[in-house]
């Protein structure tokens, strides 16, 4: 392979990556539960391990460890189930406010265009009979949504079982691919995925619990009602990078709204939102996560949008930590290393167009000198486990 043109090589590193990324397509029911089952896996290997060390069996440490999984996702089924609960006993106050909010805007659109009241109400007729029209189609695709979500769940518990219980035959497999000589970094590579896996998901568990109390907390005080169901869904919503705050921000209007005649409390749960986001995004997750995962913006966009186009939801969620890993890979191989460079934030102040050694892959420009140093070491190199 090193005797190859240069762009024979590249053309042949694109061609791997599109067919890789045909394959994830064409098997992402498979490969979807798979992969949320390794992260989950390696965030109760610290629990599992240390059963371990207390002479349990290695299946039941391994049932302990998913036991404990599903009673923390029990609980949080359970609060939200509650909150739910507690929103359809006000519908009949949800109804009134709706439809007082919805006259009132009928007012004011009669006021400011020439639509009258009347073909306002024509309008919605129309196309209410318009929606009717595809409800069987949008129930038909709940339902197998439904189904597909009952399965993973089936799934999900034994995928993890089985990549716990295995992980030593998987690690020897891994290692069997590369030359000996090549073992220590595959080493290192294999923890420096470890350490990001596991911080990233505590961080996210952790976030949820911080971000649904402080959101929820505060709007409990200032009086909004369902302060609590807002929080705990824009907490959730947040873990999908940048479009989830969106949506968070959009359902909480909506909550309110339906909530109250007064249009304040809207303002109360905007202004909570940017502040506790604020404070979230500079002050708590980066002290929480760390350095360990830096990928820029760009890439995230991407990451979830393609993420969302394979796998829905679920590949949102689970879209920056898998370029999270292929970012390790990519750094600890001089054959990929410009993959990392292209999903990494350590963007030069330079152009390379006028700094030649920006375009080798192993120096950025010093931000308090002129000149140029070497590139850091690799996110959580120094940090193993």
């Amino acid at each position: 392979m090193s005797e190859m043109p240069l762009t024979v090589r590249r053309s042949l590193e694109v061609m791997g990556l599109f067919f890789l990324g045909w394959t994830i397509v064409l098997a992402k029911g498979l490969l979807a539960p798979l992969l949320l089952a390794f992260f989950i896996s390696i965030m109760l290997l610290p629990m599992h391990s240390y059963m371990r060390r207390y002479k349990l069996p290695e299946v039941l440490s391994i049932v302990l460890s998913i036991l404990a999984l599903v009673v923390v996702f029990g609980l949080i089924i359970w609060f939200f189930s509650f909150q739910i609960g507690n929103l359809i006993s006000d519908f009949p106050v949800i109804q009134r406010n709706v439809t007082s909010h919805l006259n009132s805007l009928s007012a004011w659109i009669e006021g400011h265009s020439p639509f009258s009241t009347a073909e306002q109400m024509k309008f919605i007729q129309d196309q209410s009979s318009k929606m009717l029209s595809y409800a069987g189609t949008i129930l038909s695709g709940a339902a197998g949504s439904v189904t597909s979500l009952f399965i993973l769940l089936g799934l999900l518990p034994i995928y993890i079982f089985l990549l716990m219980f295995y992980k030593n035959l998987l690690l020897r497999f891994v290692f069997l691919w590369f030359p000996k000589g090549m073992h220590p970094e595959v080493e290192d590579t294999l923890r420096q995925v470890q350490v990001i896996v596991k911080s990233y998901l505590f961080g996210l568990l952790i976030q949820v619990s911080y971000m649904t109390v402080l959101l929820g907390g505060i709007l409990l005080i200032i009086g909004i009602k369902h302060a609590l169901l807002i929080g705990l869904i824009f907490a959730f919503l947040n873990l999908i990078p940048y479009v989830g705050a969106l949506l968070g921000n959009i359902i909480g209007v909506l909550l309110t709204l339906a909530s109250s005649d007064q249009l304040w409390p809207i303002l109360a749960v905007l202004g909570t939102i940017a502040v506790v986001q604020f404070v979230d995004n500079n002050i708590l997750m980066p002290r929480i996560v760390g350095s360990k995962v830096k990928i820029n913006a760009l890439a995230t966009i991407v990451g979830v949008i393609i993420g969302g186009e394979i796998a829905g939801i679920a590949g949102m969620f689970l879209s920056l930590p898998v370029i999270a890993v292929f970012k390790v890979v990519f750094d600890m191989t001089d054959r990929f290393k410009q993959w990392g460079v292209l999903f990494g934030d350590e963007r030069p102040e330079e152009s390379p167009m006028r700094v030649a050694a920006l375009r080798q892959a192993g120096a950025l420009p010093d931000r308090k000198r002129p000149g140029l140093r070497k590139k850091s070491i690799p996110h959580g190199q120094d940090n193993k486990s």
